[in-house]
């Protein structure tokens, strides 16, 4: 089993209208099969400029650790700057990486030193600092470059996803306006090799909050793995189908929480090994509040087994977008019902029917969730 690939060529406006639509119907299947798919950008990044990213977050992953620290997110507003190894946290337990995170500019005005409820050194709260970044300029030259090659990219997958959904122009232009001004976010990972015996994970299994991720990954095998679950029906019995949606609901689980596997949920875990030339891009939670649960965010961990470096960027809704169920996909759940194709879409739209998905406030929700990111009480659990 492995995941689609996507040829981003064949998703630009420019590209011949009937292959355009023919390539976002296959990105809309794989969002509705996987939420999990490569996106091939030959002609849209060179593997020269993704090796001197690789090579930039190397030499700072290098740097003796009082070096890094100088920019630890703990000085600022404990969600900007560097974190130290098994610092993140994943479901309560400590990830064994180090990163350097950023951020599109804060959303908030300055808060004044000592204001109740703020946190870190500088008297921030979460997401109101500036970024923090290393010594060499080089760094911050080339990483805010992609950043806005990224961005770009994402608008470019987000109407072509508008497309596989058979969303209006208007419609794709009411979405479009709740992601354009995205608040986005950059990691550069750093990956050390997992000790022999060691029961965690380089990332313990999660799902993504926001929008979409694109992620490019140096070349080593068998690190990021992806829970696929079983199919929902094979049949044309409307009967299994219905019981296809309750498992498939089971498998949504809450939407702060994701599917717990461990509850006996069916599935395989595969390997998105990387793919010269693309990246690995999936879904986040958002678009199963667009799509009334069409569109999953599906799980996924990283295991790695040697010094490895990844650099996942988070295309994600405005901060102050109001997501909710979009009125055009309304109109394609009622199609898939009154098709004869009992598929996995077929179980997904009957399942909408009796799920309610509320309107979230995105930038509530990226709060909620940044809050719980670390440990800063340097209590856990070290090796």
């Amino acid at each position: 089993m492995s995941l689609p690939i996507i040829p981003l060529s064949l998703l630009l406006p420019s590209s011949d209208p009937a292959s355009r639509l023919a390539t976002a119907q296959r990105l809309h299947a794989a969002c509705v099969e996987y939420g999990f798919f490569y996106l091939d950008l030959t002609g849209f990044a060179a593997p020269e400029e993704t090796e001197e990213l690789r090579a930039l977050a190397q030499a700072f992953f290098d740097l003796p650790p009082e070096e890094k620290e100088k920019i630890w997110l703990g000085n600022g507003d404990w969600a900007r700057g560097y974190q130290k190894l098994n610092e993140n946290v994943t479901r309560g337990k400590p990830d064994a990486h180090e990163a350097l995170d950023c951020y599109a500019p804060s959303p908030f005005p300055p808060s004044p030193p000592g204001t109740p409820g703020v946190e870190g050194a500088a008297g921030l709260r979460p997401l109101s600092g500036e970024n923090q970044w290393p010594p060499d300029p080089r760094f911050r030259e080339r990483f805010e470059r992609w950043v806005g090659r990224m961005k770009e990219l994402g608008l470019v997958v987000m109407e072509a996803m508008s497309l596989g959904l058979q969303l209006t122009p208007a419609e794709w232009t009411a979405l479009r306006r709740q992601v354009e001004n995205s608040f986005w976010v950059l990691r550069v990972i750093g990956y050390p090799p997992l000790p022999q015996g060691h029961d965690g994970f380089s990332c313990g299994a999660h799902k993504d909050y926001g929008c979409l991720t694109f992620l490019w990954a140096d070349a080593t095998e068998g690190a990021l793995q992806v829970f696929v679950p079983s199919p929902a029906s094979t049949s044309t019995s409307p009967e299994a189908a219905s019981q296809a949606a309750a498992a498939v609901e089971a498998e949504q689980g809450k939407l702060d929480l994701g599917p717990a596997v461990e509850s006996g949920i069916h599935g395989t875990w595969i390997s998105a090994d990387p793919v010269e030339g693309c990246v690995v891009c999936n879904i986040g939670e958002m678009w199963e509040v667009w799509t009334r649960g069409l569109y999953r965010s599906t799980l996924h961990r990283v295991l790695h087994r040697a010094n490895n470096y990844r650099i996942p960027f988070f295309y994600e809704p405005a901060f102050d977008a109001l997501v909710a169920p979009l009125p055009g996909v309304d109109r394609l759940l009622m199609s898939i019902r009154a098709s004869p194709d009992k598929s996995e879409a077929y179980a997904r739209a009957l399942l909408a029917e009796k799920t309610a998905y509320e309107p979230v406030v995105y930038g509530e929700f990226l709060m909620r969730k940044v809050g719980g990111n670390f440990d800063k009480t340097g209590e856990k659990e070290r090796y």
